[in-house]
C-alpha cells in the first residue's frame, strides 16, 4: 500500500466501502487512486464513472 502526502489523503484515497463494491456509487466515496499510474482523482458523483484529475492534495496542497 502506497504512502499517500498526508493523512486525510492516505484515508480518502484508501477508503473503502462497506455498502458499494463500485467506488462511483457510493457517495462516502470522494477521491479515486490508481496506483498503477500513480493517479489521483475527484469522483464526480452524476450516476457515471467520471472523475477529475488532480496534481495537488486538497488538503495538505502537496504536489501529487
Amino acid at each position: 500500500m502506497k504512502k499517500h502526502c498526508c493523512e486525510d489523503m492516505d484515508y480518502h484515497a484508501n477508503f473503502k466501502c462497506d455498502m458499494y463494491s463500485d467506488p462511483f456509487e457510493c457517495p462516502d466515496k470522494i477521491m479515486i487512486f490508481d496506483d498503477k499510474d500513480n493517479d489521483y482523482g475527484l469522483i464526480i458523483h452524476d450516476g457515471g464513472s467520471s472523475s477529475i484529475s488532480i496534481d495537488f492534495c486538497p488538503w495538505c496542497s502537496s504536489k501529487l
